[in-house]
């Protein structure tokens, strides 16, 4: 009898046991699924923030380079992050009263906007370090002083036999409007080779300009007038004239070999 009895507690302890194994199958089971909902329902979110992310990155940069084309004056001006990209050309032009509300002399009557010192003073020191020989011939002109230079420029067509009209054609063609000069924001400089100073094409082939093409965005500078972009920028081939426009979006223009007018356009 006591052996029928043990029979039974050890099947019915069995039948616990299983019973047990059962419910805690089931709690992992559940757990289990529950967990992959979980981690399922967490990439979703992770998913749809990195989207938000972009999104707002990107509406960011389109508010950014909406402040460029606006008010240049006003922008350059301000403490926005966007100072450094805002387009001056002959479509867009700089309010004639704008002067930099802080200069720092680079060369000897040679200044450029504050905000850009270190990095030219950082850009020419590493050619001088790489043997390159080259220096800063113009940086910030007044309103005043780009009117003498376009005139002075204007009045050299014109002794060479061109009417007026197209003098003008001609200058507007090397040498900015009065009042669409980058370099009366402060934020332009021609920089010429010690070995060949003429501001021509021949320029290009200068040791000096050829590290400058190819470092020059590295310090938050670009290479404003290209060779193949006339089309875009309306001013013929300067390898000489350096534009600062920050160093992320001196990379990406250069990355994407674009012109500061198709960055902030997109043309």
């Amino acid at each position: 009898m006591r052996q029928n009895d043990r029979v039974r507690q050890v099947r019915r302890y069995k039948m616990l046991l299983c019973a047990a194994a059962g419910v805690a199958a089931g709690v992992l089971i559940t757990f289990i699924a529950a967990k992959g909902v979980l981690s399922e329902h967490e990439q979703t979110l992770t998913t749809q923030n990195e989207a938000l992310e972009k999104e707002n990155e990107d509406l960011r940069t389109q508010v950014s380079k909406t402040e460029a084309v606006e008010d240049s004056a006003s922008l350059l001006s301000s403490g926005s992050e966007n100072w450094a990209i805002a387009l001056v050309n002959e479509g867009h032009p700089l309010d004639t009263s704008y002067v930099p509300a802080e200069m720092t002399e680079i060369e000897s009557e040679r200044s450029v906007d504050s905000r850009i010192a270190d990095d030219l003073k950082r850009m020419l020191s590493d050619a001088k370090d790489a043997g390159l020989s080259m220096y800063v011939a113009s940086a910030y002109r007044s309103y005043e002083k780009q009117r003498e230079v376009f005139n002075n420029t204007m009045q050299d067509w014109i002794s060479q036999g061109y009417s007026p009209l197209n003098a003008y054609d001609e200058t507007k063609k090397s040498v900015a409007v009065p009042g669409t000069s980058e370099h009366a924001t402060g934020l332009a400089v021609d920089i010429i080779s010690s070995e060949y100073e003429a501001l021509d094409d021949r320029q290009g082939d200068t040791e000096e300009q050829k590290w400058l093409m190819e470092h020059c965005w590295e310090y938050g500078f670009i290479l404003r007038y290209p060779s193949d972009k006339s089309d875009v920028t309306n001013i013929v081939y300067e390898p000489w004239h350096y534009r600062y426009v920050g160093k992320e979006a001196a990379k990406e223009i250069t990355e994407q070999n674009i012109t500061l007018e198709e960055y902030v356009l997109g043309q």
